[in-house]
Formats: structure tokens, C-alpha cells, sequence
């Protein structure tokens, strides 16, 4: 089994629900792909107060893929300002098919 690593991309101000219909439907898209496929890759969006956050969990260190790029033109699109954090090395993470639940905030 190869490496897998992670990274996410970073959205400043926080985007709102309402926008991110599209974003949501290209990460499903591609979750379903990869588990469809030998490839590991799969993405979880989390809405923060101070960021929203596109976690991902690949097997391919960069960011070259197809939809890497149909997200970041997304983002473009919708004029939302992101940065990207460098791809960090996932260890022990035997049998991730996706990534974990984010928690919940307490009501």
C-alpha cells in the first residue's frame, strides 16, 4: 500500500452554506469516483466561524488531478479568496476510505 497524504484548502472570510452547492456536487461526485476506482481520494467540507475548510485524503501527493482543478476554478468563480496547505503524510491510516466525521458543535 503507497503513501497517502492530506491537505485542505482554506477559504477566508468563511463562505455561506448557500453558496457551496456546487462545491458540495463536485466533492460527491469525486468521492464516488474514487471508491469506484484504485484510487484513494476523498474530500469532507466543514464549515468553521473563521474559515471554511475542503479536507483531502489522497494517494497522489500533489494537487494535479482533474478535479483539483475543476474545484479551484469553482472557487474562483464563486470570487471566494483560498489558500492551500502543502500535502502532509497520513500515517497509520490503514483502510481510509474516507476522511472521519468532523465533530459537531454542541448546541
Amino acid at each position: 500500500m503507497g503513501s497517502r497524504w492530506a491537505y485542505a484548502y482554506q477559504m477566508v472570510p468563511p463562505q455561506p452554506s448557500s453558496r457551496l452547492g456546487a462545491i458540495r456536487i463536485l466533492l460527491r461526485e469525486a468521492n464516488a469516483a474514487a471508491r469506484g476506482s484504485a484510487r484513494t481520494w476523498a474530500a469532507r467540507l466543514v464549515l468553521g466561524r473563521r474559515a471554511t475548510h475542503i479536507l483531502i485524503v489522497s494517494d497522489v501527493r500533489g494537487r494535479t488531478g482533474a478535479i483539483n482543478r475543476r474545484l479551484e476554478a469553482e472557487l474562483e468563480r464563486l470570487d471566494a479568496a483560498f489558500s492551500v496547505t502543502e500535502p502532509l503524510t497520513v500515517a497509520g491510516q490503514e483502510g481510509l476510505t474516507e476522511p472521519p466525521e468532523p465533530p459537531h458543535p454542541s448546541s
